[in-house]
């Protein structure tokens, strides 16, 4: 694995008792591609994930990028450009193809792209996300299966690779005001510098996991 692979792989796995299997939280610009039975899950506000698999192979993964195109990619590292969604979605295609998959049997489902705090509108960050991933997908040749772009209101994802199901949970902004104002507020820093990258830290924790799977809740 190069030291760009180490920077952009989500590494928090963990137990997820919901589901009772293996679990990875993804981060915002980071990515994970896996052949095995295990839930992707990440939280989404403005940012969009794109959740691709082979639907013959198995072998399937997720991003979670931030804006759509950096304006100096040859500025930037491979962790500070994983923010950006063409570097995102390269990566993302690139690891699914290195680890067996095919162009012609590629599905994507994805999600975001919330306008989720008012002084965000403006800047219409979610909107050009979700834009760029349907535009990118179709540049790719890449079938978009299902989709829950734009709105006003956060989201909870969990991906399953292997069979390509997603559970999507619509969270009441009293819940998570302060997780996603956080994110949303590190987004509008990166229009003016580079973000650092924040710590693998716990967003949901099993308590909430529960409450939260009784609520707005659904599979695509």
């Amino acid at each position: 694995m190069t030291p760009a692979h180490r920077e952009t792989m989500a590494t928090h796995h963990y137990f997820d008792r919901e589901f009772g299997i293996s679990a990875v939280k993804l981060l915002p610009g980071e990515y994970f591609v896996t052949s095995k039975d295990m839930v992707l899950t990440t939280v989404l506000g403005s940012c969009v994930s794109a959740c691709v698999r082979d639907t013959m192979a198995g072998i399937g993964g997720m991003n979670h990028f931030m804006l759509p195109e950096d304006a100096d990619p040859s500025s930037r590292d491979a962790a500070a450009s994983m923010r950006y969604g063409a570097y995102a979605m390269e990566m993302l295609l690139n690891e699914l193809f290195k680890a067996g998959a095919r162009r012609e049997r590629l599905e994507a489902k994805v999600f975001g792209g919330g306008a989720v705090l008012a002084n965000m509108t403006l800047l219409n960050i979610g909107e050009r996300n979700a834009d760029f991933v349907l535009r990118y997908l179709q540049m790719e040749q890449v079938r978009v299966a299902a989709q829950d772009l734009r709105g006003n209101y956060p989201r909870r994802i969990n991906y399953f690779p292997v069979t390509g199901k997603v559970t999507m949970r619509k969270l009441r902004q009293q819940d998570d005001a302060v997780m996603v104002q956080n994110e949303e507020q590190a987004l509008a820093a990166t229009l003016c510098k580079p973000a650092p990258r924040r710590a693998n830290v716990e967003i949901f924790d099993v308590k909430q996991a529960r409450d939260a799977a009784n609520r707005n809740a659904w599979a695509l």
